[in-house]
Formats: structure tokens, sequence, C-alpha cells
């Protein structure tokens, strides 16, 4: 499995409040965004594989609603999390 217990808490204590703080805007947006890297590499290899194109849309849609939430409550948050991950618009 590509993401253990261990590698999620690392990703939450990056980024959010705390190992045990995953409700965090940043830690799930940084959490999708290395679920995104991870199946756009299996789409590199597989690029016929349908259903992880479908997911990888979804995920990207989510981490997308996310940061547009983060815009409306708190632009410095936003900011922050965008040049720390290397998110581009």
């Amino acid at each position: 499995m590509y993401l253990t217990k261990e590698k999620k808490e690392e990703i939450f204590t990056k980024h959010g409040n705390g190992k045990n703080d995953t409700g965090s805007a940043e830690g799930q947006i940084a959490l999708f965004t290395h679920r995104i890297a991870h199946l756009s590499e299996h789409l590199k290899s597989n690029r016929k594989d349908y259903n992880t194109e479908r997911s990888l849309v979804r995920l990207v849609g989510k981490r997308r609603s996310l940061l547009d939430y983060l815009i409306k409550k708190d632009i410095m948050r936003y900011r922050a999390i965008v040049k720390e991950l290397g998110l581009r618009k």
C-alpha cells in the first residue's frame, strides 16, 4: 500500500496542526496532493486505466474545492499552503 499510517501522520504533522488533526483544510489538501501525485505516476505507465483517471479527476476537484474554501476563509493560509506544496492555479 502506498499510503501507510505513518505516512499519513507525517503529512498531517507537517501540514496540519498535529498528527491527529485530520480535519484541517491544509492537512487534507496535502493528503490529496500526495494521492494525486501517486495516481499521476500510475497513469503514466497505465494510460488506459480509466477508473484511476476518473479517481484522479475527482481528487483534483476535491482539492480545488478545499482551496476555494481557504481563499474565502483566510487568504494567508491559502497562500502558505500553495507555496508550501508548490501548487498553481
